[in-house]
This record gives structure tokens, sequence and C-alpha cells, in this order.
């Protein structure tokens, strides 16, 4: 399988890439400017991708994201947060939304944060979302991916 992977520097994309590429498939990775890896260019911050570059593939792996843990949480790095997750995830999704030949999955990353602090609580996937900025974040980081869903 040919599969692209955003995000794939990180802690979770680095260990899938090496697991993907293990097992036989052939990995793309979306990367950014200026980067050392190899792959089709993107700069979400720019708005820009190379949409063509996507067409065929047969599954995109969206982990693309700003670390939550490095930083404390002030207006500035709640702002790049977002913007790392929300808009990275539109750029994405309404390229492959455009294609003729789009991959035949989206696996796009969110949080457990999208249940926010509810400590004795059994939560699932039927839960509703907590309150506070990081499940609000993640309820937008879902939505942001709702072009693939409309283009099928």
């Amino acid at each position: 399988m040919r599969i692209v992977v955003a995000g794939s520097s990180g802690l979770i994309g680095s260990a899938l890439v090496l697991r993907l590429e293990a097992a036989g498939h052939q990995v793309v990775r979306l990367v950014r400017p200026g980067g050392a890896e190899q792959g089709i260019p993107w700069d979400p911050a720019a708005g820009a991708i190379a949409a063509a570059a996507l067409e065929g593939a047969d599954a995109v792996v969206n982990l693309a994201g700003r670390s939550i843990g490095e930083r404390r949480w002030d207006e500035a790095e709640r702002r790049l947060l977002r913007e790392s997750r929300v808009g990275s995830t539109a750029l994405l999704a309404g390229a492959l939304a455009g294609l003729r030949r789009p991959p035949g999955v989206l696996l796009n990353a969110s949080a457990v944060g999208y249940y926010g602090n509810r400590p004795g609580e059994a939560l699932d996937e039927s839960s509703r979302a907590g309150t506070g900025f990081f499940p609000e974040l993640c309820a937008a980081w879902e939505a942001a991916a709702a072009p693939v869903a409309a283009a099928g």
C-alpha cells in the first residue's frame, strides 16, 4: 500500500513510519519547507500543499500537530496548538476532497482530551465532549476533517 503520513517526524509518526515500512508498505511523508526528510511538500501555515502528489494514495494518516507537553498553554500557545491541528487538517482534508482518485481512508488523529477531565466516569465513543480548551480543540480538529467525509 502507498500510505501518506502527516506528522511523520513526531513521537507517534516516527514509530508508525518504521512499522509501516517494516510491513512492506510504501510510506510517503508530508514534509514542511526546510525539513531534512523527502516527501510531498506542504506548508499548513501558508495554506500550501502539493495536492496532485496525494492522487492515488491508498491511505492517509494525519498525525500533524504541535506537541502539547513542551510549553505552558498561554493564549499564544493555545493559538499555535489550534492552528497546528485544525488548520493543517482543514488544508489536508480540502486537498483530499478535491482529488479525482482519493485514498480509500483518512485516519485523522484526535485525542482522549476530547472527553475532558471526568474522573470516575466511564467514557466511550458515544460519550459527549467535555468542556474547556482541549475538548473544544479536539472537536474542532475532528470537524476540520469533514470535507473528506462529505466527499465520500
